[in-house]
């Protein structure tokens, strides 16, 4: 019987982030439909909606459930734990309003990258990608500078724990085009992403790296036709090295 406890109660909590998954990808469910998603019974899966609704985390409006504010607040938290946050903040927004392009700083958590921070240029296309959002390593630039930092184990072990999953046909999906992609990254020191996550987007990233660890990455994406011209390979690798090199000083020396 005590060996069944730990079980149940982890299955219980591994339920109730499914569930605060299904109303973030639904933008509001029912307590069906909830159920019906996840193929978990009703009584489940109300029981767990009035545990986060009494805890404020979801409010329920014309009869659906949805993500409450209180994890803002959690969000915020994890953003600014780090005291460099507030300058990787303004960093992307500059390199938005010099490039009139998408920037974004990336970050990577349990093998996924996260965006930290996303700003829009006068000419950003609208990507559907936001702060928060998780994203495969291997298929974004700003991932791949990430990777490009790291040892073969622990990409191998990232590898091994998400796969190599195809977003568009140009994507890298064998393990070996992907270390040779990476080695190109570190002589070059910054990474290309030709339409393997959207197609049609380009994008360059370069990995910020201080006290021996990489801490993340700056990227700029575009539309193809713009991104393709000269200055994609010749001054915008130069502006974002230039963005990088300046917070890895301010972290060191902070």
């Amino acid at each position: 019987m005590n060996e069944q406890t730990p079980s149940r109660e982890i299955r219980t909590i591994t339920n109730m982030f499914q569930i605060v998954d299904v109303l973030m990808k639904q933008d509001g469910a029912q307590v069906t439909e909830i159920a019906t998603e996840l193929d978990l019974a009703k009584s489940t899966v109300h029981q767990q909606l009035s545990t986060l609704y009494n805890n404020g985390y979801v409010i329920k409006e014309n009869g659906e459930y949805h993500v409450g504010l209180k994890f803002l607040t959690i969000g915020e938290y994890a953003r600014q734990r780090r005291e460099w946050s507030g300058l990787a903040k303004q960093m992307v927004e500059q390199l938005a309003e010099t490039t009139n392009e998408r920037a974004q700083f990336f970050i990577e958590e349990h093998g996924r990258a996260i965006y930290l921070y996303t700003a829009a240029g006068e000419r950003a296309v609208q990507a559907n990608r936001q702060s928060g959002e998780l994203r495969y390593l291997h298929s974004s630039a700003g991932g791949k500078a990430i990777l490009s930092r790291m040892d073969r184990e622990r990409i191998e072990k990232i590898i091994d724990r998400w796969g190599l999953p195809q977003e568009t046909d140009q994507t890298i999906t064998d393990t070996d085009e992907l270390f040779d992609e990476l080695e190109a990254t570190r002589e070059r020191g910054y990474s290309i992403n030709k339409q393997e996550s959207i197609s049609g987007l380009w994008a360059i990233a370069v990995p910020v790296v201080a006290n021996g660890e990489v801490v993340g990455a700056f990227s700029v994406s575009g539309p193809r036709h713009r991104m393709e011209k000269d200055w994609f390979q010749e001054e915008l690798p130069n502006t974002l090295l230039g963005t990088a090199n300046e917070l890895e000083i301010k972290i060191e020396y902070s």
